[in-house]
């Protein structure tokens, strides 16, 4: 699965390569129940055709429509307002409260080879800054080493691309399958570690790398920080305890899970205590992983465990936003 700014700007790409003008718009403030969170992207062509979402459609047909009647950013970068006024809200069918500020960028054909590499380096998961004067219009790429959210100082923007998230899998099991492919489009980098040789040699996942290494050394090498979500998966103590005793132990992971039912989950609670963890560390353990939707299947296993990263991620934004 492709992330949804993958998406967008690929289209941008292929619609520039066929001699398109286009406008790039993305998301640079929110206030209040905003339906999109900042850095979101819409891209759109004078033929009226668009890719990405700012609100769910709503803003959509309006900002196209003025695009489109050459109404907006014909010539340079505009910012522009929504949900400002309550004609705006009842007009817009925007959530009580919510604006949105979106900046809207004239994209000519000339620009293709940058929007090209730009489309390439996403999809090869490698971070790139996309640095924008919204005075001059002039565009330009950085490498990133690290993701930063999207920033805005005086007229410079700054909008880093790529994984923001890391998920790091214990186990080339079935559910790793599942989730490696699907974590993909919620902007995760997904690498997968597994000390069994033969299960390694002979996986079926192709959208990650898979490391044949003891789990506990792997993490260590890794940091661990609060972009990163660690999730043992083997159902093997032997494999999954010195891996969760390293990540609970060093680490500022915002998650990390455990598979495995109620019973097991409070069995590998009690081997954790005698591996001198502390009670905090055992307590931030999230086991059994994933929220509690019935799931049974690997594909539906993957979808709870997502489901809950997901909540958290929406938690940590609305208090950062406080």
């Amino acid at each position: 699965m492709n992330s949804l700014d993958q998406q967008v700007v690929t289209q941008l790409a292929e619609w520039l390569n066929a001699g398109k003008q286009c406008w790039l718009c993305t998301i640079i403030n929110t206030f209040g129940s905003s339906p999109r969170p900042v850095g979101s992207l819409l891209a759109c062509n004078e033929d009226g055709l668009y890719c990405g979402s700012l609100s769910g459609g709503c803003v959509e047909d309006d900002l196209r429509k003025s695009i489109n009647n050459r109404e907006l950013a014909t010539e340079k970068p505009e910012k522009i307002k929504y949900g400002v006024t309550v004609e705006d809200v009842l007009r817009l069918g925007l959530p009580c409260g919510g604006t949105l500020e979106v900046v809207i960028e004239p994209v000519r054909p000339g620009q293709y080879e940058l929007y090209k590499s730009l489309a390439d380096k996403i999809a090869a998961r490698q971070l790139i800054t996309r640095l924008v004067n919204i005075e001059t219009g002039d565009v330009s790429l950085a490498e990133a080493d690290a993701y930063e959210p999207l920033k805005l100082e005086g007229n410079n923007l700054s909008h880093t691309y790529g994984p923001s998230f890391r998920l790091l899998l214990i186990g080339a099991v079935q559910v790793a399958y599942y989730l490696a492919n699907m974590a993909q489009a919620l902007d995760y980098q997904v690498e997968i570690c597994d000390p069994r040789k033969e299960l390694v040699e002979n996986t079926n996942i192709d959208t990650a790398p898979v490391v044949n290494s003891m789990p506990d050394d792997w993490l260590r090498e890794k940091n661990l920080d609060s972009q990163t979500a660690v999730i043992a998966l083997c159902h093997d103590p032997r494999i999954d305890d010195m891996a969760l005793m390293e990540a609970l132990q060093a680490s500022d992971a915002f998650y990390i899970g455990a598979m495995g039912s109620e019973r097991t989950s409070t069995q590998r609670r009690e081997r954790l205590e005698q591996l001198d963890l502390t009670r905090q560390q055992i307590e931030s353990l999230h086991a059994p992983v994933g929220l509690s939707i019935g799931s049974k299947t690997p594909p539906e296993i993957a979808i709870a465990i997502l489901a809950e990263l997901t909540s958290l991620r929406a938690a940590a934004r609305k208090a950062e936003s406080n």
